[in-house]
């Protein structure tokens, strides 16, 4: 079964940097796209960043310039290496996989404060 956990998130102070992972499991991973989404207190889920199975990359307007997504087929591991991060960029992320449904992961916390 399609298993997705998130590790990395944590407390940094603004203009700080993080890195994300992701390591997924029950699915051909070479072959799907992976999503990083977020979503901050009263506010619904968006998406932060995609990658494609080729490595096509595209990223929500509001963190372009500043992260980044990127795999490894052969760890089954995908990656947001986050930086200059702003207060606004708190939230909870997830990472996320469409196999006939979308499935996530539990999320990891993220808060950008002095």
């Amino acid at each position: 079964q399609v298993q997705l956990v998130e590790s990395g998130g944590g407390l940094v102070q603004p203009g700080g940097s993080l890195r994300l992972s992701c390591t997924a499991s029950g699915f051909t991973f070479s072959s799907a796209g992976l999503r990083w989404f977020r979503q901050a207190p009263g506010k619904q889920r968006e998406m932060v960043a995609l990658i494609t199975s080729t490595g096509i990359t595209n990223y929500l307007d509001s963190v372009k310039g500043r992260f980044t997504i990127s795999r490894d087929n052969a760890k089954n591991m995908v990656y947001l290496q986050m930086a200059s991060l702003k207060p606004e960029d708190t939230a909870v992320y997830y990472c996320a996989v469409l196999q006939g449904m979308t499935y996530w992961g539990q999320g990891t916390q993220v808060t950008v404060a002095a």
